[in-house]
């Protein structure tokens, strides 16, 4: 059996030869002769909020008890404190002088100091950039109830996030979703990118008064099937640093939508939201992170193609928690409703579905009927973008009256 163990300097592992025998005391005893930590100096928790600075009220686990009483299994999180410097204290050792093989030819010897900076590390990021997110609840009601409701969570769903940057908060507000051409399945949401629908899709952002702020999935529920719970995987790191990387803002927010059974068996549907760190952005854009998975590929973890340093190891595979900043999460109801149905879906999007949409809604003002960005994507396809869509953009953004030509123009496009 095999526990992860997490501390602030990393997260290691150890193997229990006979879990059904062991204690609390026998893993002390495992962590100071495969990790070089003195049992006496140890304090155990199955709580996280035992490395945090302010550990007063965590409960530490009683060397007495017995593995098998503890909710434990193959690859499960013990968390572990001990004081600071001890590892580094124990560690030390003499450093022997710089070699330089013969016949270097004046090359520069290598000091210890060298090869430091040549190391990446990778320590938890403690805050994000962006101190909160908040969804527009239409939005994202619309996007959950189209993943529950139709794809029944078996295969994942992916979209880019549209609204603001509140500078002076240092947060994002969520106002839309786009949802691009892509085909889903259990592990991955393969987004088959189109300029010409990106393009018109920013000009209705630009429009609006609004820019890409994020990106959001979903997770199938058979993701986990063998292994233990897990935040995001080694692939949902990967596309959610590619996509971070793109969007080029300090506040970027990467949004997880999961299915979670509670212990009544009842399922809900949860939103997170996170920032992929500083580091793993670099590791990214560098290309230090492998981009190949396998089948029997550990999903807990990311993969590097040349070593970091995990607290004090050298590592090729990297906890994905290390990459993950969590982002606070709020809700609020934006200035566009989502009842128009959405684009690259199984249902197409039609002239029909605009006629159904104005008669649906013929006892609103105009100005209501079409404020919808999933509308506006349908009359970008057969307006003038350059004209005609800033001029209805900005009618939905002051909410004034839409022109009458305007008026007829839509109304002959529903009826034609």
């Amino acid at each position: 059996m095999i526990l992860r163990i997490r501390s602030r300097d990393g997260l290691e592992r150890v193997t229990v030869p006979d879990p059904s025998a062991a204690t609390v005391a026998t893993i002390r005893s495992l962590i100071e002769s495969q990790l070089g930590v003195p049992a006496a100096a140890q304090t155990l928790s199955l709580d996280p909020n035992l490395l945090l600075p302010s550990k007063a009220q965590t409960p530490a686990l009683d060397p007495s008890v017995r593995l098998s009483s503890l909710p434990l299994a193959h690859g499960s999180i013990l968390y572990l404190s001990y004081p600071a410097g001890l590892r580094r204290a124990a560690a030390a050792v003499p450093t022997p002088p710089p070699f330089t093989p013969a016949g270097s030819f004046g090359r520069r010897k290598m000091t210890i100091d060298d090869l430091m900076a040549r190391q990446v590390r990778v320590a938890r990021q403690e805050s994000p950039h962006c101190a909160a997110a908040s969804f527009d609840r239409d939005a994202a009601n619309a996007f959950q109830l189209y993943v529950a409701d139709t794809l029944a969570f078996a295969v994942k769903r992916a979209g880019f996030l549209y609204g603001h940057v509140d500078e002076a908060a240092h947060s994002v507000v969520v106002d839309f979703v786009y949802e691009p051409p892509q085909q889903g399945s259990e592990d991955a949401a393969t987004l088959f990118r189109d300029p010409d629908e990106e393009a018109l899709v920013e000009a209705i952002a630009a429009g609006l008064g609004m820019r890409r702020v994020g990106f959001i999935f979903s997770q199938a529920v058979g993701r986990k099937a063998g292994t233990a719970e897990y935040t995001m995987s080694g692939r949902e790191v990967l596309q959610a640093a590619e996509m971070q990387a793109e969007g080029g803002i300090p506040e970027w927010v990467t949004a997880i939508v999961k299915l979670k059974v509670g212990e009544d068996g009842a399922a809900d549907v949860h939103f997170e939201a996170f920032q992929m760190s500083d580091t793993c952005i670099r590791l990214f854009k560098e290309g230090w992170l492998l981009t190949e998975f396998g089948e029997d590929d550990d999903p807990r973890v990311s993969k590097m193609k040349k070593d970091v340093v995990v607290g004090v190891k050298d590592t090729r595979e990297v906890d994905n928690d290390f990459f993950l900043v969590p982002v606070k999460i709020s809700d609020h109801q934006g200035p566009l409703s989502s009842s128009f149905p959405i684009e690259n879906r199984i249902t197409a999007v039609t002239l029909r579905t605009l006629k159904n949409h104005l008669d649906r809604t013929k006892h609103l003002p105009l100005v209501k009927r079409i404020s919808d960005f999933h509308l506006l994507l349908l009359l970008s396809r057969l307006l003038d973008v350059n004209a005609d869509i800033p001029a209805l953009t900005e009618c939905v953004q002051k909410q004034s009256s839409v022109p009458e030509g305007y008026q007829l123009l839509i109304e002959s496009l529903a009826t034609s």
